[in-house]
Formats: C-alpha cells, sequence, structure tokens
C-alpha cells in the first residue's frame, strides 16, 4: 500500500503541475474531468500507476479540482488564499476508493477487507457497519498506523429517549463548558499534561541529522506524543457530546470562528489554550448527534453573550479577568459563564422559534 499512496502522490503533483502551468503559460485552466480524460498518458508515463485502482486515480483529479474551488473561494472571500502545494515525500497519507462496487468488500466474518489492486488485508473492525457501503478511504498516520474509514447510506437513526430539557452551553478556556443550568464539563489540557514529553522528544529531533535512520526512529516518537494527544482529545469530545445528547432535547451552542480567535489571541498561552481545547470538534459533533438523535439543535452568534445580563437584558462591558458578572441594575451576581450560557440558550430559542414560523 505504501507503493500506492507513492504513485498517487506523484499523480497528484502531475495534475496540480498540469494546472499550474497551463495558467502560466497560456492562462488556461482545465477541468476535472479535463484531467481525468488525460490519465493514461500519465499512466503510459508511469507504469507504477497501473498497480492503482482506476477510479482512485480518478479521485486524486477530484481532490486537486476541490483544493482549486477552496482557493478561489479564499481568494473571493478576501482571506489568505493558500495555493495547493506539492506533496513530498510522506506528505501524500490516503487514498480512496470512491465507489462500493468490486472495489473493496469486507469478506472473512468482517475480519478482513477486500481492496482492488491490494487484495485481502486483515483488520479490527471498530463498529459493526450500519446501512449500505458507499466509499472507502485508506489512510496512513504519522506512526505508520493504517486506518480505512468506510462512509455508508441509508443509515437508521437511533432515537434516545425524548426530553424536555433544554441546555445552553458557553466553552472556555478555565473550563471546557459551562451549562445553563449550572453544570459544567471540566478543561483536561490534554496538550499541558503531555507538552514536557513533547518538547524533550522534539528537542531529540532537532539534534538529529536529517535523512538518518536515528532521525526517522525519534520522529516516529514526536508522532507517538501528538497522536496520544489527538486520541485522548478525540475520546473526550466524542463522550461529552454524547452525554449532552443524550440528556438534552433543545441544545444551543456558540458558533464561533476558532481559526480568526487563534489568530488574534492576544497572547500565546490563550491561542494555545484555544487550540487544545477543541470546541470546534466538540460543536461538530454535537451537531450530527444531536441531528441523528432528533434532538434540536442551534449554533447561535456569540454576540454579546458575555456581556448581556441574562435576567434584564442589560449590557456592560467585562473584560476577560472579570469572571463574575454583577449586573448594576436588577443586582443579578453569578459567574460570568453560567450567565452566558443563559443568554445562549435564550437567544437559541428564540432562533428556532422563528425559524418555525418562517
Amino acid at each position: 500500500m505504501i507503493a500506492i499512496l507513492d504513485s498517487c502522490r506523484w499523480l497528484y503533483n502531475q495534475f496540480l503541475e498540469q494546472r499550474k502551468t497551463l495558467w502560466e503559460t497560456q492562462k488556461k485552466g482545465i477541468s476535472c474531468y479535463g484531467q481525468i480524460a488525460e490519465l493514461p498518458k500519465f499512466v503510459a508515463e508511469n507504469p507504477s500507476l497501473e498497480n492503482v485502482y482506476s477510479q482512485t486515480k480518478q479521485n486524486i483529479a477530484v481532490r486537486i479540482d476541490l483544493a482549486f474551488q477552496a482557493f478561489f473561494r479564499r481568494c473571493k472571500a478576501g482571506e489568505k488564499p493558500g495555493y495547493p502545494r506539492f506533496r513530498g515525500k510522506g506528505w501524500y497519507n490516503s487514498f480512496t476508493y470512491p465507489q462500493a462496487n468490486n472495489s473493496f468488500k469486507l469478506t472473512e466474518n468482517d475480519t478482513r477487507i477486500y481492496l482492488s489492486k491490494v487484495g485481502n488485508v486483515k483488520i479490527k473492525l471498530h463498529r459493526k457497519l450500519q446501512g449500505v457501503m458507499k466509499t472507502c478511504v485508506v489512510k496512513r498516520n504519522p506512526t505508520d498506523k493504517w486506518y480505512v474509514c468506510i462512509s455508508c447510506d441509508e443509515v437508521v437513526s437511533k432515537k434516545v429517549n425524548a426530553s424536555k430539557k433544554q441546555v445552553g452551553i458557553d466553552v472556555g478556556l478555565k473550563t471546557f463548558a459551562t451549562l445553563s443550568d449550572g453544570g459544567a464539563i471540566e478543561n483536561p489540557r490534554f496538550f499541558k499534561q503531555s507538552e514536557k514529553a513533547l518538547a524533550k522528544a522534539q528537542r531529540k529531533l532537532s539534534k538529529q541529522i536529517k535523512g538518518t535512520q536515528a532521525r526517522a526512529r525519534v520522529k516516529q516518537v514526536v508522532g507517538r506524543v501528538h497522536e496520544k494527544i489527538a486520541n485522548r482529545r478525540d475520546d473526550f469530545t466524542h463522550q461529552e457530546s454524547r452525554r449532552i445528547v443524550n440528556a438534552y432535547g433543545t441544545i444551543a451552542i456558540e458558533d464561533l470562528n476558532i481559526k480568526n480567535m487563534i489568530v488574534k489571541g492576544q497572547f500565546s498561552a490563550i491561542r494555545k489554550g484555544i487550540a487544545d481545547v477543541a470546541w470546534s470538534e466538540f460543536g461538530k459533533r454535537l451537531a450530527y448527534k444531536a441531528e441523528n438523535a432528533g434532538r434540536q439543535f442551534v449554533a447561535v452568534n456569540p454576540a454579546y453573550t458575555s456581556q448581556d445580563c441574562s435576567g434584564c437584558g442589560n449590557r456592560q462591558k467585562m473584560k476577560l479577568s472579570d469572571r463574575t458578572y454583577v449586573c448594576p441594575v436588577c443586582g443579578i451576581k453569578m459567574d460570568r459563564d453560567l450567565n452566558a450560557a443563559k443568554n445562549i440558550l435564550s437567544v437559541g430559542l428564540h432562533t428556532l422559534a422563528t425559524q418555525k414560523v418562517a
């Protein structure tokens, strides 16, 4: 499979070079289907591509096309565009079987998976598949572990017990999340827990000579530390989002621009903390699990949720260091994050009511 990855990387770079050269020399573009039509030419140039499944090669053209669509979308929006990059050795880590026909299937009581041009591969099935298999992505992570991700269609939703409970969720750094009913989820700070081990491994890596086996071994150590942090964070967001979806019938959360917050963070410690808490993944998992369970979910504009009084609506400026909200109008005194969570729930309920009327 490493040979397939290398062949796919080569083809990806050829497609990218083709688009780049066409624009620089003739001010012309080429479509996804135009590049797919030229696959025989590239296969003749690099015979190793014959060992790659036909639709997997076509999917590489789709990936390039999506990368350019995103590039032009960012240009139009006035964002930093980020031109698609060439992939060096080790920087292309997956290939796709876009249709479930004879290209991939589970075999031998789901203990192996058949992949076209690869054969039967032994697997550990995470959980029994539901619905109809549609696509399959084979991925290698930085620690040389291989994963097969299968997406399915026509999956029957699993409804959970009905609940009339409503909750607004304010995410933060001191506490990972504060709930409008007074509950809280502590911030596990996974990166901070592993920061010393990571720094030690990275110092050792910086002393190694590039291209040596010793450096490759130390690089694996660094990768394993990052992998452990990511796995713990991943498990945490899955567990907490599931717990909330099971408990509440209506869920409101802030619709935060995480990327913008990291860029504009006042201090490096704050930027690092925001990157560590995985608010974005938590929100995404809440959204799809709520939909699957038949819950009401809404992401609201976070503007002024920390400044408005949840009791009377009075608005006052708050410093980041102000942890208690004291309203000079109605006299309410409560934790700043709890006040924000109550406001988020109020805005969320109003948004849902407006959507029903429309």
